[in-house]
């Protein structure tokens, strides 16, 4: 005999006596109201309870969403509360200020109605804010419209290194054949001074905003398709992704639904450092006169406002 049976014996023996006095005192117990009581009852204040498969499975289920808690996380967070709030109230101004009362062309020369000469570099006042420049723009309206031009250039350009990144990323981090290649061209790439790079592109092409775009692209977007390849590597092989590929789960859908899913907040945040990167290199490039040379072309930016 082995202990487990001496011991489920021991068990059942005092089972017995336990149960019989439950019951016991189960019959003896009454019920909260009595059958009269019960039968006064509206039948409308019930309802029967059928089981129900779908609900039953629901039972300690947690509707935790990422996005709900990154929200939850981020409106604790006072300071970026009021950040965000006054970045919303520059972008705002910036988009609007052409359409309020009184504002002037950022291109248009100014001159004296009496002597015909240009107001230049005229000190801040009623009709000029922030005075004029040395031709006698507007510096008020030059700053804003520089603005504009400057965020549309630094989306511009985060945009497409992200798209372009996250595609070439994926495609190199999760076909081992083309895992070579891509190594090799941003090794090249990479020994490569940038500002060589920006200065060629700029100035093999037109001086424009959209020199500056295609200039600041043509290798920028290896920095963020090495790093989805480094995150594709780690995430690529792990058990839910193998679990996948073994049912049967087209490639597309393990890129769409396992693999970017994974890696939101690291490109949220890669895309974000990309905007501000992009502007610095737009004013470096206005202001050595390889983009948009700022005596020659109308747009304004933040560097020819510098240059002015």
């Amino acid at each position: 005999m082995s202990k487990f049976s001496i011991t489920e014996q021991y068990t059942e023996k005092l089972e017995k006596p336990l149960l019989e006095e439950l019951k016991q005192k189960a019959k003896n117990l009454k019920d909260d109201l009595t059958p009269e009581e019960i039968s006064k009852l509206e039948p409308r204040l019930f309802s029967r309870v059928e089981y129900n498969q779908g609900e039953a499975e629901k039972v300690g289920y947690s509707d935790y969403s990422y996005w709900r808690g990154t929200l939850r996380m981020f409106l604790k967070d006072k300071v970026a509360i009021v950040t965000l709030c006054i970045l919303v109230v520059v972008i705002l101004f910036t988009l609007l200020q052409p359409l309020m009362p009184g504002q002037m062309d950022p291109n248009l020369i100014n001159n004296d109605p009496t002597t015909g000469m240009q107001i230049s570099n005229q000190k801040p006042n009623a009709t000029f804010w922030f005075g004029t420049n040395s031709i006698g723009q507007d510096l008020w309206s030059r700053l804003w419209a520089g603005t504009r031009t400057s965020l549309f250039i630094g989306l511009s350009v985060a945009l497409i290194q992200t798209v372009v990144g996250i595609g070439m990323g994926v495609l190199w981090g999760y076909i081992r054949m083309l895992d070579f290649f891509f190594t090799e061209l941003y090794n090249v790439v990479s020994n490569i001074p940038t500002t060589i790079i920006l200065i060629l592109a700029s100035y093999i092409m037109r001086p424009s905003v959209s020199t500056i775009i295609i200039a600041m692209c043509i290798t920028g977007w290896l920095g963020m398709a090495r790093f989805i390849r480094n995150q594709v590597l780690i995430i690529r092989d792990r058990d839910f992704n193998l679990a996948s590929r073994c049912l049967g789960t087209p490639t597309w859908r393990l890129i769409l639904k396992n693999l970017l899913p994974q890696m939101v907040s690291i490109i949220t945040l890669r895309m974000s450092l990309a905007i501000p990167g992009a502007i610095g290199s737009e004013v470096f490039l206005t202001y050595i006169g390889w983009a948009c040379r700022w005596k020659r072309h109308p747009s304004a930016t933040w560097s020819i406002r510098g240059a002015c």
